[in-house]
């Protein structure tokens, strides 16, 4: 059994991590099919969304410990910046940084990488039964994988401060209290909600959207006149495409608009 499903719905494409009976945790084949899978989701234009889910009642809980347990056995530590290089750091960067709304559905547990993996995406979806652990001191390690870098931009600095030292759990209702995730329904409606959700962001003007992410990110450094400057040029470019004039016809004429992602 694949340790990843990929389907497509519509012009989105959900990647499903399939290892269940391990709670999603990350080995090799399942790294390696991740980032097959985002490079593709990335490069066709056809795919205007992109849903990273799990199956099971984990959503993930970071790296598989077990497939390294040899290496430990022997009195050596890992290729820690090895594994980060070739695959955590592009998994979350293309999570990050591809030109199409990426979402977490978050069906249950999350920790360590798992965690850092739902932070990469631009929109986090849970369910009442999912909780979140960072997890990384409870094994003597830093959290990875872009952590250090999303967390305190997404829950503030004492608050990341907080989940990373102290390792406590963090349930449902508080993650969506600190904002570590956006909406959170009943278990029962998360699959109906999420897709609904990803459905929409799917069929929405993908060129703006793609803009829109790419600024807020790269303006998270920016002074105000740099800001503004990012934005004159990406409305200039937003304000010449095919789902601009859809969008402004469609109001004059009083109907949903039909955005083709162009």
């Amino acid at each position: 059994m694949s340790g990843l499903e990929v389907r497509r719905d519509g012009a989105a494409t959900w990647l499903t991590l399939n290892r269940p009976e391990a709670l999603n945790a990350l080995d090799q084949a399942t790294k390696d099919d991740l980032v097959t899978a985002l490079r593709d989701a990335a490069d066709d234009r056809a795919v205007r969304a992109v849903a990273l889910t799990g199956s099971g009642r984990a959503f993930c809980v970071g790296q598989d410990l077990r497939e390294l347990e040899g290496t430990y056995r022997e009195g050596r530590a890992p290729d820690f910046a090895g594994e980060l290089e070739r695959h955590y750091g592009p998994i979350c960067r293309l999570l990050a940084e591809m030109p199409k709304p990426t979402v977490a559905v978050l069906n249950g547990v999350a920790a360590g990488a798992g965690v850092s993996l739902a932070l990469a995406c631009d929109l986090r979806l849970a369910s009442t039964a999912a909780r979140f652990r960072l997890a990384f001191a409870a094994i003597g390690l830093i959290p990875d994988a872009g952590s250090t870098w999303n967390l305190p931009r997404v829950v503030g600095l004492s608050r990341a401060l907080e989940i990373a030292l102290l390792g406590d759990w963090v349930e449902a209702d508080q993650a969506l209290q600190f904002g570590l995730v956006n909406r959170v329904w009943p278990e029962g409606d998360l699959e109906r909600q999420a897709a609904a959700t990803v459905a929409a962001l799917a069929t929405g003007p993908t060129l703006a959207l793609a803009r829109t992410k790419a600024l807020f990110r790269d303006h998270l450094g920016a002074d105000l006149a740099g800001a503004l400057a990012g934005e004159a040029k990406a409305q200039a470019a937003a304000g010449s495409s095919r789902d601009h004039l859809e969008g402004v016809t469609a109001f004059l004429e009083k109907r949903p608009p039909r955005f083709q992602g162009a």
